[in-house]
């Protein structure tokens, strides 16, 4: 996941914690503390648990675990020291996610965003829109091995063009999702790609041909899911089309030109820039972009009736800081026509600082290898070896809030014990990607659930359901490791 880079910047030597006064038992009591703590809030705030009070049940959990550590031997310094060591490693993730807002800022105020709705309710209908989202996104995040780029970019504007259409956020939300973590799980310029078969003890495209086989009746079932949804859905969109068109083509100065913005960014993404490096120009470009084709809205959105040098300014600040809008008498519209900038993501960024204090005490005190020795243990067949790793990749999505260390933990923890097995390398490395990359969305309060639900503002229990392929994945492996599909001996040549 590329335009994340939020790993360590060795993770293969990077170290994982062991407490041997620490017992299972132990370990969980943090981890059944902040589930019981996160439900009770979320039935208290619902959908606005997010926007404060789960973050700080996190820093609650934390305190639990942090307690538990004490008893156990573990210095606060300790503790404190992995913290650090966990909110540094997001620093980059923050960083992007600020400059996602910009991004977002920009590329409304010049007409890229509403451009791309605008063409998109040409070619999009209700009926093939969701499973489009699945296909489009699909091949943008395999070019670019970036679920993050893939929703800064085309998974915006196809936010849009759902609200356009009627079709349901939370359904639209889950259809860039399957397709963006396609593309992050088998493209070879994916880090998490490249990060599985390293803790595995197998080669890049070994794991990727092996992958597909899970892959791929994965994608074909989600993609029969959204289309079988979308023959059912009823929505009021498609009669309003012709009127938001009109409204859209008065409202600003629509032009196939400003795709080549976003064309941009993505080729900078596939040539391997740095993803800040990308989205900076993205936002740089958007800005150029709206003094040439929308200069008037600049100007109003800066506080003046003409583009001069200060309004040109204020105009182009405020829309990559702040709360901006174009100027619009048509209700339908004025939800398309909002950006929060910068300033939206602080939310996101709260939420990810939180979970990475709970993560990094959790570490800091040996819970997260204690859980992990303890669902190997207690399994003793090859298909209870796959169960155990799903489990601790899905337990460490939860627990730890961080994708990578869902990879790099069981990773360590079960090389061997597939080995044992007479398993090759690569069925622990599908498992990885199949159950610790793809569900890492699914978690409110993972770097990557943060993330997503941010930046194309829905909330993760609104999407989760419709993220077939992400959910869906971890079945598809236990299904393949239950009736021994494709399960490669070390005696297999590799093809």
């Amino acid at each position: 996941m590329q335009s994340q880079d939020i790993k360590p910047s060795d993770p293969q030597n990077d170290s994982i914690v062991e407490n041997k006064e620490l017992n299972i038992w132990e370990a969980l009591i943090p981890v059944f503390a902040l589930v019981a703590m996160l439900a009770y809030n979320v039935y208290m705030y619902g959908g606005d648990a997010l926007s404060g009070s789960n973050q700080f049940v996190l820093l609650l959990g934390g305190a639990v675990a942090a307690i538990v550590g004490i008893f156990n031997k573990v210095t606060f310094e300790q503790m404190l020291e992995e913290v650090s060591e966990n909110i540094k490693s997001t620093a980059t993730a923050i960083i992007i996610l600020l400059m996602v807002g910009a991004l977002a800022g920009t590329w409304l105020i010049s007409g890229i965003i509403p451009t791309m709705i605008y063409y998109g309710l040409q070619v999009l209908n209700p009926t093939i829109f969701l499973a489009a989202c699945v296909i489009i996104c699909a091949i943008i995040s395999v070019a670019t091995g970036s679920s993050w780029t893939t929703s800064a970019t085309v998974g915006i504007a196809l936010i849009g063009i759902a609200q356009a259409l009627d079709v349901s956020l939370g359904m639209t939300a889950g259809a860039i999702l399957s397709g963006a973590y396609f593309g992050d799980k088998i493209s070879p310029m994916s880090d998490t790609t490249n990060l599985a078969p390293a803790m595995a003890g197998t080669d890049l495209f070994t794991h990727i041909r092996y992958m597909l086989y899970t892959t791929i009746p994965t994608l074909v079932i989600t993609l029969i899911v959204f289309v079988v949804i979308g023959l059912n859905i009823d929505t009021t969109g498609s009669a309003n089309t012709e009127g938001i068109l009109t409204a859209l083509n008065s409202a600003i100065n629509v032009s196939p030109w400003l795709f080549l913005v976003p064309a941009v960014v993505i080729i900078l993404i596939i040539k391997k820039t740095p993803p800040l490096v990308a989205l900076l120009a993205g936002t740089l470009l958007g800005g150029l972009a709206a003094l040439l084709f929308q200069p008037n809205i600049v100007a109003a959105v800066g506080g003046g009736t003409s583009l001069n040098f200060t309004t040109g300014y204020k105009g182009l600040m405020d829309a990559i800081t702040i709360d901006t809008a174009i100027p619009t008498d048509n209700e339908a519209l004025k939800g398309l026509f909002t950006s929060g900038g910068m300033s939206s993501m602080l939310n996101t960024v709260w939420l990810i600082l939180c979970a990475m204090v709970f993560g990094g005490i959790m570490d800091a005190i040996g819970a997260l290898a204690s859980i992990s020795k303890a669902l190997l243990k207690l399994f003793h067949t090859t298909f209870g070896l796959f169960a155990s790793t799903v489990a601790s990749c899905l337990a460490l999505n939860l627990t730890a809030s961080d994708q990578y260390l869902a990879i790099v933990v069981p990773g360590k923890m079960y090389a061997q014990a597939y080995k044992d097995k007479g398993l090759a390398p690569e069925n622990l490395s599908r498992t990885l990607e199949d159950s610790g990359t793809v569900t890492s969305v699914l978690v409110p309060w993972n770097t990557c659930g943060a993330y997503h639900s941010g930046v194309l503002g829905v909330d993760t229990f609104h999407y989760a359901g419709y993220a077939v392929f992400n959910w869906l994945s971890p079945f598809m492996t236990l299904l393949f490791a239950a009736f021994r599909i494709k399960i490669r001996q070390l005696s297999t040549v590799n093809p």
